[in-house]
């Protein structure tokens, strides 16, 4: 019997829409979820590579982590300089940034717009606030925006394995890429089962 190989990132138990589904806070959540794959170690095995696995130690309690936290998720890096893309995939993911970066700059237009024809009453450190957010969103919502990001598809890429993730730009990538995935809320059922 072959075992399903998932990919794990951090978003599972940060985001609180899914966190929801193992625990009340981010470190309750993953010990939870680790209980869950020590119970199932005979049907999936659980890859995280290491970058995400840093990342996820900035949300949990480390000294609250089971001993055997490593032997139950594998920590393994994609195999960078061997694994190949599609070339699709490259040239989308410019076409994407570069559309972003359009985004971004028609933002900041905006903005700065929208302060001059205030003049003297505009309050300078709102606007900030206000383009960084709408900046933020405009260039990294919904697309692979980190190291982590790619290291969870192309890990998972070579392993032929699923995603889990509630980050929506990596299971955007992941489904371009014929990526299986694994929405967090039937993870729970997945190692139930």
């Amino acid at each position: 019997m072959t075992r399903e190989r998932i990919v794990l990132d951090t978003s599972v138990f940060t985001n609180p829409q899914t966190m929801q589904f193992f625990g009340a806070s981010p470190t309750e959540a993953f010990v939870h979820f680790l209980d869950l794959v020590r119970a199932a170690a005979d049907r999936v095995e659980v890859y995280m590579p290491p970058s995400v696995y840093e990342e996820l130690l900035h949300f949990v309690n480390e000294k609250e982590l089971p001993a055997d936290t490593e032997l139950l998720i594998r920590l393994k890096s994609p195999r960078r300089f061997q694994l190949s893309v599609p070339g699709f995939f490259v040239y989308e993911l410019i076409e994407e940034i570069r559309a972003r970066i359009d985004r971004g700059l028609r933002v900041a237009e905006e903005m700065v717009k929208g302060q001059a024809a205030q003049g003297e009453d505009a309050n300078l450190g709102e606007t900030i606030h206000r383009l960084r957010n709408r900046y933020r969103t405009a260039l990294r919502e919904g697309i692979l925006d980190s190291r982590e990001d790619v290291d969870l598809i192309l890990l998972a890429l070579e392993l032929d394995g699923a995603i889990v993730t509630s980050d929506q730009g990596v299971a955007r990538w992941a489904e371009k890429l014929g990526i299986r995935l694994i929405h967090p809320r039937a993870l729970k059922t997945v190692l139930k089962r």
